[in-house]
């Protein structure tokens, strides 16, 4: 489940050394879509996460992740922090790569929700996570502008569908792109809202829980922290939590029982911190960013773009989007199928 890239895939002695690993307990983990991870410990015998950050992520953005991670430390949440380098840096570029190390926060991962004790988990989880932030002043080097432009990927996909005709699975992958346009003719239009500290990816994924109380300890994956409309960001997590199932498996939906779970223990646990417009917000931002994503997956399907495709379920990259795409799409119908509850909900938790 994680990326290659050019560098070695086993990290050299220099990198071991910076930041005084112990090099006898490496271990390397099957765990994240981007970054290259390894279990490690100090030399002082602390757990450590040894990580080959990718590419596509400014070294700056280390920047951004130990201020606000001090933050969240110590307004009393577990998450992972930064280990500097022995000469005080929060980072080694070395060997064409940027490498860091963040203390281990034990537990598990879940690839869906399954119930709605799950659900209020995460809900409380990330409720607790942007009231912890809310109060930091933070200018955000990796500012992901645009990050969820909803009409620029649905733009994106009409572009690829029409010049990618020669595509061998063009036909079926241009239904799916028809099925997409169905649903983004419902869009509504978006409200102003403020901008808020975010976790910015918060699908169930990059939560982590605890093995034996199930209980939700912390939120990782923090390379996408960044200031977005709180909205977008509860779209995006509620599209992910109230799918019962695994994002890219055939018996995908929309499950209303999980929604209300986890909007009633967010509510609860961030404490007020969202205003009216924003919660009135949260049913049509949950919609949009499952039909966006739909349109992004969609495209990937023509392009074969898939950070960790599924060898053994598919032939390719293209037909593991194109099942990730009728996943995002069978949840978009979903939501419109329960709008009216998901409306009057919100409504009535703010209320």
């Amino acid at each position: 489940m994680t990326v290659s890239d050019s560098a070695s895939d086993t990290p050299e002695s220099e990198v071991l050394g910076a930041f005084g690993l112990a090099a006898d307990t490496l271990e390397a983990t099957n765990s994240g879509l981007i970054n290259r991870s390894w279990y490690v410990r100090s030399s002082a015998g602390d757990p450590l996460v040894l990580q080959r950050v990718n590419a596509i992520f400014a070294p700056e953005t280390n920047v951004d992740i130990d201020v606000v991670t001090r933050h969240l430390n110590s307004k009393g949440l577990v998450t992972p922090l930064l280990l500097p380098t022995r000469s005080g840096a929060l980072w080694l570029e070395f060997g064409g790569a940027v490498w860091r190390v963040l203390t281990r926060i034990e537990g598990i991962i879940h690839d869906s929700t399954g119930s709605p004790a799950r659900a209020a988990e995460a809900g409380r989880m990330l409720g607790e996570f942007h009231a912890a932030a809310s109060d930091l002043d933070h200018h955000f080097a990796n500012a992901r502008l645009g990050v969820h432009d909803t009409q620029r990927h649905l733009e994106n996909l009409r572009y690829t569908l029409t010049a990618r005709t020669a595509h061998p699975r063009h036909r079926a992958i241009a239904r799916l792109a028809a099925e997409v346009d169905n649903l983004a003719a419902e869009l509504a239009r978006s409200q102003q809202v403020p901008d808020r500290i975010v976790h910015g990816d918060p699908k169930l994924e990059n939560i982590m829980f605890d093995a034996d109380s199930a209980r939700a300890v912390c939120m990782i994956d923090l390379d996408t922290l960044t200031k977005m409309p709180a909205a977008i960001e509860l779209g995006d997590a509620l599209r992910s939590w109230c799918n019962p199932v695994a994002e890219d498996s055939g018996e995908a939906d929309f499950s209303f029982e999980l929604f209300e779970a986890a909007v009633k223990s967010y509510a609860a646990a961030s404490g007020g911190l969202l205003g009216e417009a924003e919660w009135r917000s949260i049913p049509d931002a949950a919609f949009a960013i499952a039909v966006e994503l739909a349109a992004r997956f969609c495209a990937d399907a023509f392009e074969g773009n898939y950070f960790a495709w599924d060898p053994r379920r598919y032939a390719n990259a293209a037909e593991h989007n194109e099942a990730r795409t009728r996943a995002q799409l069978a949840v978009a119908t979903g939501m419109r199928r329960e709008a009216a509850r998901m409306h009057g909900l919100v409504q009535d938790v703010f209320g």
